[in-house]
């Protein structure tokens, strides 16, 4: 059975070696950082550990597929904390609006904000959960390079209800007239790429789902889930070399025969798994020769600090979402290459739900700010940009930055620098309609036989289920290439 490299220890990745460690085939993995899980890594400093990208885990299901394919039990690997109620949604006039995945209490704040509504929104969560398993059921695990073939499998009534032609915010607009449950449902677009205004209704599942499977808290952070998918992998066989930098993928006669590691030492294998953004990977990975840069519209990018605070933060939840009063405009200004001047953001103090994550009496702060990417401010001075939002989040939320007793910052750079994030884009290629299913990039290169990819840009998509499908995905395809 032909061996394996993959470059890169994100999710993706490591979902990919095990997958293709089922197989039979050895697997290894280099990973420049000095610890796997890529933007889903963790920090810790003083008694505080932040994890540095994903705050809560949905759609556990997923994650329990990926160890039973092993023959273990997800459970064995990860403690999984309930976050109920799970999100927040804030807006500067007082307006507040929780989730929860108990329909009894998520009908009692829907009704709060606009009477009468329940009968509709039990029949929003009909149409979600319609949507939600048709595309997961037989679209978004298939490998399909046919747009037509990839539709094929839908019903007429299964196409007429997936709501591609109507925006987001159209789609929310058929069920609630409230502005708030509208823009708390909608607001997911932007870690898609987009907005509710122009991304296809079909995301209405993302609030769904998060709704039918809960949101969770691995025991550990984050990173508790991350270190239970390396210690499978290792249990499996993959090797995995962490601060091992792969400087190239090279190729010869159009075909991929092996990575060059960045002291100069050569790796054959006719099999090779990028999951470094694919981009980066065009850019960066391949020979001038091979190079073929194909142009994604992107995600945002992030500016993300990590407070460690003294005393307990009692006044949020474990994730809270500050929504501006010009929801619309801090889309647009975000297109317009601009941080919104009403600033759209989100805290997550993990150690709410998890005391471990800080020292007795204190609490871990990680805030998420959306941020134009790197080519759309090319004069950014973030040494000016940085204090400025920082002040803002502080006053939004009330806290007094004597309290912050610990604090680390990266900005769009700071994310590509480390993680080879594409243009600094924190979520990978955009969710528009031309970049999902058989229009998103392909998991393989039409230019290198031999070379796939894994991860956020390529096909399912972004966010951590995702990411850990698709390494199942790309497994798939090149089972069905190589034996």
């Amino acid at each position: 059975m032909t061996a394996a490299v993959i470059v890169g220890a994100g999710l993706g990745g490591l979902s990919a070696a095990i997958h293709l460690r089922l197989q039979g085939r050895p697997v290894t993995v280099f990973e420049a950082n000095h610890s796997v899980g890529g933007r889903a890594n963790v920090i810790e400093r003083e008694g505080y550990r932040f994890d540095t990208g994903p705050s809560l885990l949905n759609y556990p299901w997923v994650f329990e597929d990926l160890f039973s394919a092993a023959g273990r039990r997800f459970a064995d690997y990860v403690d999984l904390i309930p976050v109920d109620p799970s999100v927040e949604f804030r807006w500067p006039d007082g307006v507040t609006f929780s989730l929860s995945s108990d329909l009894k209490n998520l009908r009692e704040e829907c009704e709060r904000l606009e009477p009468g509504c329940g009968p509709r929104l039990i029949a929003w969560m009909r149409d979600a959960a319609f949507k939600f398993d048709t595309a997961f059921g037989k679209l978004v695990t298939r490998n399909e390079d046919n747009p037509l073939k990839w539709v094929g499998k839908l019903s007429v009534r299964e196409m007429m209800s997936m709501g591609v032609w109507r925006s987001l915010d159209s789609e929310l607009g058929r069920f609630f007239k409230n502005r708030y449950i509208r823009e708390a449902f909608g607001s997911y677009g932007m870690y898609l790429g987009g907005s509710p205004f122009d991304l296809p209704g079909l995301f209405s599942i993302l609030a769904y789902g998060e709704l039918a499977y809960g949101l969770w808290l691995p025991r550990g952070g984050i990173y508790g889930l991350v270190r239970g998918i390396e210690r499978l992998a290792r249990e499996l066989g993959v090797q995995i070399h962490t601060s091992t930098r792969v400087a190239s993928i090279d190729s010869h006669a159009g075909a991929a025969t092996g990575v060059r590691l960045e002291n100069g030492e050569f790796f054959p294998a006719r099999v090779v798994v990028s999951n470094v953004d694919l981009p980066t990977t065009e850019r960066s990975l391949l020979s001038q020769a091979s190079r073929k840069p194909v142009e994604h519209r992107m995600t945002p990018g992030v500016l993300t600090f990590y407070w460690g605070l003294r005393g307990d933060e009692g006044a949020y939840g474990h994730h809270t979402i500050f929504l501006p009063r010009r929801f619309r405009a801090a889309f647009d200004q975000l297109k317009q290459g601009r941080i919104p001047d009403d600033l759209p953001f989100y805290i997550s103090i993990a150690s709410a739900s998890d005391p471990s994550l800080a020292p007795q009496g204190a609490s871990s702060m990680f805030v998420l700010v959306p941020t134009p990417v790197i080519s759309a401010m090319p004069r950014a001075d973030w040494s000016t940009i940085v204090p400025e939002v920082k002040a803002r989040v502080l006053s939004r939320i009330g806290l007094d930055p004597a309290r912050i007793a610990v604090e680390e910052v990266w900005t769009p750079v700071e994310w590509q620098r480390r993680f080879g994030l594409h243009d600094g884009s924190a979520f990978g290629a955009a969710h528009t309609l031309f970049q999902m299913g058989p229009f998103r990039a392909k998991n393989y290169s039409n230019q290198m036989s031999g070379l796939y990819f894994a991860g956020a840009g390529t096909t399912p998509g972004t966010g951590m289920p995702m990411v850990v499908l698709g390494g199942r995905m790309v497994a798939e395809r090149i089972a069905a290439h190589v034996h």
